[in-house]
């Protein structure tokens, strides 16, 4: 994911729900999803799923999973993404923090095959410019772009003033795990 699409994200959809503050505010979705293991090609590593509509896709499994020969066609799969933004204004005069992206994959400790995926990316961006007619406001990345969104919310554009500085923390995580066909 590329920060342009992670200061898109945060401007479109995140801060016409939130309101700034000195302190940081944080939102959180989640979606599950359960499939059935239809197939498995152990030469190619893939898995093809089925979903409760009976939609099947074919996915490919990679080496961080150390238990894929434990799976077995009948399995249940069951698949949990959340993503997390945290954003903060920082106080006049505060350094940011310097942007970074980071991410682990953790095997389940459990007794069926599983594992938790993540990444998280950190990002500061300076409001340049706020124009409360469209409503919408102008930011600078911290690579040097200008970036421009549009704001749902009109009450949020008196939240920003030019010059302030904002840290965008974004997470993404899948937890998958097994359940045996019974």
């Amino acid at each position: 994911m590329t920060k342009r699409f992670l200061v898109s994200f945060v401007f479109v959809i995140v801060v016409p729900a939130m309101c700034f503050a000195q302190t940081p505010l944080t939102k959180t979705q989640s979606v599950t999803a359960t499939a059935t293991i239809q197939a498995i090609d152990t030469t190619l590593r893939t898995v093809t799923l089925k979903n409760d509509k009976g939609e099947e896709d074919t996915f490919s499994v990679g080496p961080e999973m150390k238990r894929f020969n434990e799976l077995k066609v009948g399995d249940k799969v069951k698949a949990t993404y959340m993503e997390s933004v945290v954003l903060q204004v920082l106080p006049p005069g505060a350094t940011p923090p310097a942007g970074s992206t980071s991410g682990a994959v953790t095997p389940g400790k459990g007794k069926s095959p599983g594992a938790t995926a993540a990444v998280q990316q950190t990002t500061t961006v300076t409001v340049k410019a706020i124009d409360p007619k469209v409503p919408s406001v102008t930011v600078t990345t911290a690579d040097g772009r200008t970036v421009t969104r549009k704001i749902n919310d009109p009450n949020n554009v008196s939240k920003f003033k030019v010059g302030d500085k904002v840290t965008i923390t974004y997470t993404q995580a899948l937890l998958v795990t097994v359940e045996a066909a019974k």
